[in-house]
């Protein structure tokens, strides 16, 4: 996936409506009136977001005599969750050194501290 192809997926997922558009349309193909129904918005209001999905490549849009079914394509959302993956998988394995490291200094911590405390003198030892 290129960065430009990820950057107009994310952009388009960033917007609530399209995301909510994207989770109506994953229970099957719909029309673009049925998919205005649950928004208080105008169609052509609807219709600019649908677009913006287009464009991304989230969505297609067919024929069929006078409707114009509106679907879900898979390809870009696997693409940014591939991506997304990936990037998880690098940042739990820095995470991991990161736990590795600060077990490792657990038991330097403690005696460290356990010898300071008892290296001080007491405020008694100090006034002899």
């Amino acid at each position: 996936m290129t960065t430009s192809t990820l950057d107009v997926t994310f952009a388009a997922l960033a917007d609530p409506t399209r995301r909510a558009i994207l989770a109506r349309l994953a229970a099957g193909e719909t029309s673009v009136m049925e998919l205005a129904r649950p928004f208080s918005m105008s169609q052509p209001a609807i219709s600019k977001h649908l677009k913006v999905l287009e464009r991304a490549g989230l969505i297609s849009r067919g024929r069929d005599a006078q409707r114009r079914p509106c679907r879900v394509e898979v390809k870009p959302l696997l693409e940014a969750t591939n991506w997304l993956e990936d990037y998880r998988g690098r940042l739990e394995s820095s995470f991991q050194r990161l736990d590795a490291l600060l077990e490792e200094m657990k038991p330097t911590e403690k005696k460290s501290r356990h010898v300071k405390l008892h290296a001080q003198p007491t405020s008694k030892e100090n006034k002899e």
